[in-house]
């Protein structure tokens, strides 16, 4: 071990383990990522792998997989030492890795692919969009509806709703390794109508066709197939438990009962199994397959640890989190929830831990009872955020306190990035994709979006925005990539998105016939500037429309060399582009629209 960890009382008891099945109740900011970096060090350096023998740590997120990596090379001296000697993988990319050995076993081509979330929610959409043309449900609706309201219900609101619906219908018999074909048997055999079953399962069995006329299978049908080829060749399995003799699951909590089932195989009876994870915090429980309860069933049958120290939280704050566990168990008036929390309770850190508790102060924590709706708690958590800003506006940067804001889903994390910097705020993003990739991603959508309709006068319009980008952006580069020329045309520029708007038909613009020229009008009561403007920019949307014969991938890349400079844009562009790509050699049918849809 390096001198540099120590481990915590209940840290200190985990890397007592030598073998056999433990299951590990953490708390938040417990070390649970540092404790199994440092088993997988002590099992190395222990000498208990053989040749061909590496130790496999399954993980939640792509993201945690290079954090593994460096945690555990920093445990030695040579880093070269525990190369080949241990493997990290998310669960999706272990079922990857198991199914790619034997896809014939599964019933998959050699060469199948593996569609994406976004990929997957297209072709779904479409089953649904199939059901719904074929069947009604004006039977469920409620009779009283008026029938402009019944249409934009039937429109808009019905499908989104079975698409959820299909969603969590398909991920949980994929989870219960229940295939169309043995739904469809479960159905005819059942003793009364089922008509919910019946809808998913019809919508279910196009989906999987769609999947296998693509060659293709979707994420939870890795898992599931995974699965299915360990419980199907022993052989496959007694290889793969000589393979991986230690497993070391991370983010337990998060884990579906097939998922739990793929390594309870891979490490065999009372074989080598350690999972850490906090029941408390399965964030994925509710819109995937995953159950903190299997984690806690584990632990009850296994021998077991907690970690229950966390330097993270002011002690005020870990005791209203205690006193939550403990309502919760003991006082929620819904009985059937007094099991959603349970212990350990979270204890402050020993005055020696390197990473000490932030000083208590009771009052930091306030209750607010009133109810928000959306918009009103966004005004007053910026409003208190603006206060906080200026109370310690003449205090050196060092010196001023960090404000964080959690957020429940992206899209209002970018909601609130946007009203702070209303307010005046610049602050750091740590939500999935930052503000200049959402521009940049955006700028390609409004391009796009033109070029498949390129008779819009307000898309067109768009698309001079992102031409001028420079100017109209709104992320920090945009300033930084504006010329002295640009900021001297500016007053110029910003008129043109209004006028192109205006343009009655967009193609006496683009490809004038005859004398019927809009340039050519508006020349007479616009500024000089504003014109060649205009003159420039209906070249760029000529060489634009020109392109489009090309394939999609490279109309992508051509659109960015023309209006993007940062390397970050250039890749995200060329990664779009793949993907856009793949999409087209999956739907040679499709066109421009189906593809920027």
């Amino acid at each position: 071990m390096t001198p540099n960890f120590t481990p915590r009382p209940a840290q200190q008891n985990i890397l007592r383990y030598s073998g056999g099945r433990l299951g590990i109740a953490a708390v938040p900011g417990a070390g649970k990522t540092h404790i199994l970096s440092a088993l997988a060090a002590q099992i190395i350096h222990s000498g208990a792998l053989q040749d061909g023998q590496e130790i496999l740590i399954v993980t939640l997120v792509n993201s945690a997989v290079d954090n593994f990596e460096n945690r555990i090379k920093g445990f030695f001296d040579n880093t070269i030492q525990p190369l080949f000697k241990y493997r990290v993988r998310t669960l999706h990319g272990l079922a990857h890795d198991i199914v790619r050995e034997k896809p014939a076993r599964v019933g998959l081509e050699e060469r199948f692919s593996i569609i994406d979330e976004r990929e997957a929610g297209f072709i779904r959409r479409e089953s649904v969009n199939a059901w719904l043309a074929s069947n009604s449900f004006d039977d469920y609706l409620d009779a009283s509806l008026d029938t402009s309201k019944r249409d934009w219900v039937k429109r808009k609101q019905l499908p989104d709703l079975l698409d959820s619906l299909a969603n969590a219908f398909i991920r949980s018999s994929k989870d219960r390794l229940l295939t169309p074909e043995s739904l469809r048997a479960k159905l005819d055999a059942s003793p009364a109508p089922l008509p919910l079953a019946e809808l998913g399962c019809s919508i279910y069995a196009d989906y999987q066709r769609a999947l296998a006329y693509r060659g293709a299978v979707d994420f939870d049908d890795l898992i599931r197939l995974a699965l299915t080829l360990l419980e199907s060749d022993e052989e496959f399995l007694e290889r793969l438990r000589f393979r991986y003799p230690f497993i070391l699951e991370d983010e337990a909590q998060d884990s579906s009962l097939t998922q739990q089932r793929i390594l309870e195989l891979l490490s065999g009876e009372g074989g080598n199994w350690v999972r850490v994870g906090d029941p408390n915090q399965a964030i994925f429980e509710t819109f995937t397959t995953a159950d903190p309860d299997l984690l806690r069933q584990f632990i009850n049958d296994n021998p077991s640890e907690d970690m229950p120290e966390s330097g993270r939280s002011q002690p005020s704050v870990l005791a209203v989190a205690n006193h939550l566990i403990d309502w919760v168990m003991t006082s929620h008036p819904d009985e059937n929830v007094r099991t959603a929390l349970s212990v350990p309770h979270i204890v402050p850190v020993s005055a020696q831990d390197p990473q000490q508790n932030p000083p208590d102060d009771p009052e930091g924590i306030k209750f607010i009872s009133k109810r928000y709706t959306p918009d009103e708690e966004m005004e007053a958590v910026v409003k208190s955020i603006k206060g906080v800003v200026d109370l310690f506006a003449e205090t050196p940067i060092e010196e001023q306190p960090t404000i964080a804001v959690l957020v429940p889903r992206n899209a209002r994390g970018v909601e609130v990035v946007n009203a702070l910097r209303q307010k005046g705020i610049e602050p750091i993003e740590l939500i999935s994709s930052t503000s200049e990739t959402r521009a940049a991603a955006g700028s390609l959508n409004m391009l796009l979006s033109y070029l498949s309709d390129p008779q819009s006068a307000r898309k067109l319009a768009n698309a001079y925005r992102v031409y001028r980008r420079e100017v109209f952006g709104s992320n920090s580069n945009s300033a930084k990539n504006e010329s002295d020329e640009d900021v001297e045309s500016r007053p110029y520029i910003e008129q043109i998105p209004t006028l192109l708007r205006k343009i009655v038909d967009v193609e006496n613009f683009i490809a004038p016939q005859n004398a019927i020229d809009w340039l050519t009008a508006v020349s007479e009561s616009e500024a000089e500037q504003v014109i060649k403007e205009l003159s420039d920019f209906r070249v760029v949307v000529q060489r634009w429309l020109n392109a489009v014969t090309l394939p999609i991938d490279q109309l992508v890349l051509t659109l960015a060399q023309d209006v993007f400079t940062e390397a970050s844009d250039l890749a995200l562009a060329h990664k779009l582009a793949l993907v856009l790509r793949s999409a087209a050699d999956d739907h040679p049918d499709w066109r421009l629209p189906e593809l920027t849809s």
